[in-house]
């Protein structure tokens, strides 16, 4: 395995750094004091960004995307999870690759907008009854002439005031099980869709998670994404490079930010006489961290290359997605310990680092839920599934 890059993407990679480093970063306290990012400010970072080609980086480059492989992918987004959530979205963009099923006419009113910035997306398909059980959704869309008739709810919908339309889950044969789920592109002015509360958090400042309200919505046959049927198969398909780079890599950005001031502190802070980093308590800490982080790297990089070879390494996402998550989080709680009451004062961004750190191991399937897959791996094919490639 090679994870060697070139010089265009090693310039790429410098650039993403130093706009996150310069142009986002000074953003973070204000936005989690206010819990809001004010529209000019997400305008002009969105302006910046996209100035210098950075935004959908994900995206084919036929599409008007950087056409990065899985491997840059995650490179970058080691960098941009170096930074608030919402300032990500606005800056980067969120554009799912599930919308590249669109075909036709929906390439030009769904595609090509949320590729450019014109128009933004987001995934419904959790539910108040349905969250790691994507299949055991409610929503449902019943045939009506040429198109369908929605109904249902969603809730914890990320960036759901922000985005201009939705991809939907919906159950369009209550008798098929999971292959009875469709998914549906839902334009936000629809009549019968209603946008809910905003559910406040614990973290992630800025970003908004909302209710979504479907009320016998009519959708024409062109609102259908991808085939009847295989809508929880395209999503699964489509949202395990979200699961490795937007949480797994991000995660080990975010945790290499934190070790950075962990260590700058550690230099700095005397007591009794000398810095603590001479205390081999915290040099245990810091050491576990920086063990860590390269590990979940070296594992997230490893599974992208897979991918980039045509493979499907499943349950290897799951691990790097939990390994990711979790390290993240013992990266965030040591750093609380090791800052002491700095660390928990609002005074510093180490305990909201901490907050926004904790959702890493529930969202895009729990910790738990990655955990079966593995394990069913290992029960299907035995532990040389590890190394099977």
């Amino acid at each position: 395995m090679d994870f060697s890059i070139d010089h265009e993407t090693r310039l790429l990679l410098e650039t993403v750094k130093r706009f996150v480093k310069t142009e986002l970063q000074p953003l973070e306290a204000d936005l989690d004091r206010s819990g809001t990012l004010p529209p000019e400010t997400a305008r002009a970072i969105f302006e910046k960004s996209k100035a210098l080609g950075l935004y959908g980086m994900n995206m084919p480059a036929k599409l008007g995307g950087a056409g990065l492989n899985a491997v840059d992918m995650c490179l970058v987004e080691e960098q941009t999870g170096q930074t608030s959530d919402i300032l990500v979205r606005r800056a980067f963009g969120n554009v799912y690759e599930v919308l590249l099923a669109c075909d036709g006419a929906r390439i030009a009113r769904w595609l090509l907008p949320a590729v450019t910035g014109e128009r933004v997306c987001s995934i419904a398909i959790t539910e108040p009854g349905a969250g790691s059980d994507a299949a055991g959704i409610k929503t449902q869309a019943r045939r009506d002439g040429d198109g369908w008739r929605l109904n249902g709810q969603k809730h914890f919908i990320s960036d759901g005031e922000f985005s201009d339309f939705f991809v939907v889950s919906a159950v369009t044969d209550p008798d098929a099980g999971a292959r009875g789920i469709s998914l549906f592109l839902v334009d936000k002015q629809t009549p019968g869709f209603t946008v809910g509360r905003n559910q406040p958090m614990m973290g992630l400042r800025g970003t908004s998670h909302v209710e979504l309200f479907f009320e016998d919505v009519a959708l024409g046959s062109e609102n259908l994404l991808g085939a009847e049927g295989r809508g929880l198969r395209l999503a699964l398909e489509t949202l395990g490079r979200i699961r490795l780079a937007h949480i797994g890599a991000r995660s080990v950005g975010m945790a290499a930010r934190i070790l950075g001031l962990m260590t700058e502190h550690a230099r700095a802070r005397r007591q009794f006489g000398q810095p603590i980093g001479d205390f081999q308590m915290i040099q245990s800490m810091l050491a576990d961290s920086a063990i860590e982080i390269n590990a979940a790297r070296l594992m997230i990089l490893n599974t992208a290359w897979e991918i980039d070879q045509g493979l499907d390494p499943r349950e290897k996402i799951s691990m790097a997605k939990t390994y990711g998550a979790e390290t993240y989080c013992r990266v965030a709680d040591r750093a609380v310990q090791l800052f002491g009451g700095l660390g928990y004062c609002q005074d510093l961004p180490i305990e909201r680092f901490y907050r926004d750190s904790r959702i890493t191991r529930i969202y895009d399937g729990t910790s738990e839920i990655h955990r079966t897959v593995i394990a069913r791996g290992l029960l299907k094919d035995g532990p040389d599934f590890i190394a099977r490639h």
